[in-house]
């Protein structure tokens, strides 16, 4: 047998598997590293979070993801350098932060990559009859490899499409298996530049979960941060808009899109939820004017409004529901007080009450899409469930 499938099945039956989860979202903070031991699979996974760390990326790297990210018109040549060059900039992120934790790089079974989305194009966003579900992650799993000296698996959102789902969210999958309860509903939110969220019932009956996009999260203020004030990335402590007035008319033209009315699951992606949408609000309710304070404290409360407003939807009165939050919004203390003033009778909590740090949830995530790859079954779900086939996902890429 091919010394790399020996070396693979190897790993997929051992005892304990060390697996590297990567995670680089859109708002292109940095390379969130999980370093995660896992036994079993399935709804017998267990796992813990060695490691973690997020290093930020630098200037130039986000400049160059920027100038293709979330556009319709590029230079497609950029496109194709910066495929390998990503994966090239993460892997040495990597090998630079496995010698600072002493982690032999043969001790670490699978490095767990999503990539750096550039497009995300669901057919409820792209409206292109004859084109289904689509989207692009770049940061090749072979160049990953190669540069790591591990194996990696890869392009997890492709097979979730091809299979009959949007490629998004997919967190609902881990979120299953290692946070699911019996005898609590639970709703794990994750706030990043898009929100979304995994609603687990108590039963634990697969048929009654899912998860789905809420609309934006962070990426409105974040890039409304970044157009105004140079250096600035997003709005520590909500401080520009705990300044600023809600501007009621902006906040409604802000609201008046069909993906609000849409039912669950859906994703959406900053594609639509951009600067352009707001200028385009900014238009429809006269609002051009306004100060930069009011237009964040604005685009606060739309946040907490669609995503409380989404919440709202799947609970009813007579449950009670507990929610775990994680992802960059959670450390938005307007933004959350917003949402727990909306909702006064749920009990929130971030993922640290579950023992997994709320910054590297997603990471771990994918580990656990990872470890599924390699050595699950598939069959913890029940098929049909809409946004949510039933399927393992990732490609895998040999170090050699």
């Amino acid at each position: 047998m091919f010394k790399n499938l020996q070396h693979l099945l190897a790993s997929s039956q051992r005892n304990e598997r060390i697996i590297l989860g990567l995670m680089s979202g859109t708002s292109l903070d940095g390379l969130d590293m999980a370093l995660c031991s896992f036994t079993g699979h399935g709804l017998q996974t267990k796992i813990k979070l060695l490691q973690f760390e997020t290093v930020a990326f630098d200037e130039d790297f986000k400049s160059e993801i920027k100038s293709i990210f979330s556009k319709k018109n590029i230079d497609f040549e950029k496109l194709c350098l910066l495929n390998p060059w990503v994966a090239q900039q993460h892997a040495a992120i990597i090998n630079t932060t496995l010698q600072k934790w002493k982690v032999d790089k043969n001790d670490v079974d699978i490095i767990a990559s999503h990539g750096q989305t550039v497009y995300h194009a669901p057919k409820s966003l792209h409206g292109q009859q004859k084109f289904g579900n689509a989207t692009l992650q770049i940061g090749d799993g072979d160049h990953l490899a190669v540069a790591t000296g591990i194996t990696v698996v890869s392009d997890f959102r492709q097979k979730h499409i091809a299979a009959g789902g949007e490629g998004a969210p997919l967190a609902v999958y881990g979120d299953y298996l290692i946070f699911g309860k019996q005898g609590e509903d639970r709703i794990l939110l994750n706030i990043g530049g898009i929100t979304n969220f995994t609603y687990l019932p108590g039963s634990m009956n697969s048929h009654e979960i899912f998860s789905t996009d809420t609309g934006p999260g962070n990426t409105m203020m974040d890039a409304f941060m970044q157009q105004h004030f140079a250096g600035k990335h997003f709005d520590e402590d909500a401080l520009i808009a705990q300044k600023g007035t809600v501007n009621d008319a902006l906040l409604s033209a802000l609201k008046n899109h069909t993906f609000f009315k849409q039912g669950f699951p859906k994703t959406t992606g900053p594609e639509l939820f951009n600067l352009e949408y707001l200028q385009s609000a900014q238009q429809q309710s006269a609002t051009g004017n306004e100060s930069i304070e009011n237009i964040m404290a604005t685009l606060n409360k739309f946040s907490a409004d669609t995503i409380t407003a989404a919440l709202q939807k799947i609970m009813v009165t007579e449950k009670t529901y507990h929610v775990y939050a994680s992802g960059g919004g959670m450390h938005n203390p307007l933004l959350m007080q917003q949402i727990k003033t909306a909702l006064p009778n749920i009990t929130f909590n971030t993922t640290a009450a579950l023992q997994i740090n709320p910054d590297a949830k997603e990471a771990v995530l994918f580990a656990v899409l990872a470890n599924e790859c390699i050595c699950g079954e598939g069959n913890y779900l029940q098929k049909n469930i809409a946004g949510m086939p039933a399927v393992s996902m990732g490609k895998i890429s040999f170090a050699d």
